[in-house]
């Protein structure tokens, strides 16, 4: 499992020889790759309002991660159900050379690639000064990251209640297609030639179970003055019961259907043209859940990129508001990228600790939730450096 850390440090030489100690340190022990995080110069504005922005910033992070959370799932849910969709979505981005692991897992194969596209995104960031003009203030910065998560939200909620209401109507519908003789659809058990019906006569179809057979063969006839003599077929039977159809005279139906349930045989209520009109939406609401899918997931996918590159922006951010709030003015940091893994992130934590004490005594590469005076300070975990981590577990699919 990935870990990512950003993390900035001020531009003095003791700090500017750490990085270099550093950079030589991982490269001879693999605990992590190191890139320069390149975050452009941008408005600094009064202290008062950089120590606000902070805590601004840092509420703001948890809704944009909160939200990537549920556009993952979402993604995870609807891909999951349809993984047949997932494989096309799969061959149709480039993807032709899947092994067998991944066509059994489609899903696992694009959060894969996914993964690929993001921590390449990262480790090759650049700001995007159209969307994030630099001449604007942090906080104009801010809302706009704000207005473009909430948007999503929004649209995440009116989206996956579209797709749900088409899919649970679709499920309803199939449901009755299964089941028991009791319940289940005899669409495809009844033909038109089966059912005998005219002016003064009917055919009904009765449930019976295996050990009624006889019962029924003896008696069938008798459950009414107005049946049809040696009119009984059997249609269809499973391991339980099967389906017998009766012809009698339509004045005779109430009648029979009470006898009938005395002598525990199950009338099922049947009309040929209803069931086709049935079929024919059933139907259609395949057709639509397709439809809504493929509109779903293309949104899933494009909504997904789009507040994590916010998220990305939106770490910057608190980078350059932190470092000026901790290293003080003129503007003068470098921030990094760290990409390590769970097993190594101590080792790297105790090198960072021991590289760049001299910015913080006091602090220790452990010291969590620790109580302290410096300003903008909102991380839970306290370093000598300025560090924020990028959870990218949402992408992980055990």
């Amino acid at each position: 499992m990935t870990d990512l850390w950003l993390i900035s440090v001020p531009l003095d030489k003791t700090s500017l020889t750490s990085v270099e100690k550093l950079k030589r340190t991982i490269a001879k022990t693999n605990l992590a790759s190191c890139c320069k995080f390149l975050i452009p110069d941008l408005k600094v504005g009064i202290l008062d309002s950089l120590l606000s922005m902070s805590d601004d910033l840092s509420r703001l992070d948890t809704l944009t991660e909160s939200v990537i959370k549920k556009t993952c799932q979402c993604m995870r849910e609807v891909m999951e159900q349809s993984t047949d969709k997932v494989l096309e979505n799969a061959l149709a981005n480039g993807d032709h050379s899947m092994n067998q692991r991944a066509v059994l897992s489609p899903l696992k194969a694009y959060f894969k690639s996914l993964r690929v596209d993001l921590m390449s995104y990262m480790t090759k960031f650049q700001w995007d000064k159209a969307k994030y003009p630099t001449a604007l203030p942090l906080s104009s910065l801010a809302d706009i990251i704000n207005k473009e998560v909430s948007q999503v939200e929004t649209e995440l909620k009116s989206q996956a209640a579209a797709y749900n209401s088409v899919k649970t109507s679709l499920q309803s519908l199939e449901r009755k297609q299964d089941g028991n003789l009791q319940t289940r659809s005899l669409n495809d058990i009844v033909r038109k030639e089966d059912l005998v019906v005219s002016e003064y006569l009917t055919t009904l179809l009765v449930v019976v179970t295996r050990e009624s057979y006889l019962q029924w063969e003896r008696t069938y006839e008798s459950l009414s003055n107005f049946v049809v003599p040696r009119s009984s077929r059997k249609l269809y039977e499973d391991g339980e019961a099967g389906v017998f159809s009766v012809t009698l005279f339509k004045r005779a139906v109430c009648e029979f259907k009470a006898k009938a349930k005395e002598s525990k045989f199950t009338v099922r209520e049947y009309s040929f043209d209803l069931e086709e009109k049935k079929q024919q939406e059933m139907k259609q609401l395949s057709v639509h859940k397709k439809e809504q899918y493929g509109i779903f997931v293309r949104w899933l996918k494009v909504n997904f990129s789009q507040v994590f590159i916010a998220w990305i922006h939106l770490k910057a951010l608190r980078v350059f508001v932190e470092s000026v709030l901790r290293y003080g003015l003129p503007v003068n940091y470098q921030a990094l990228l760290l990409q390590t893994d769970r097993k190594r992130s101590k080792k790297l934590r105790e090198e960072l600790a021991s590289l760049f004490m001299h910015l913080d005594p006091t602090a220790t590469a452990s010291k969590t939730d620790v109580s302290c005076d410096i300003p903008g300070l909102s991380q839970q975990e306290y370093f000598s450096y300025i560090c924020f981590h990028i959870n990218t577990n949402v992408l992980e699919i055990s």
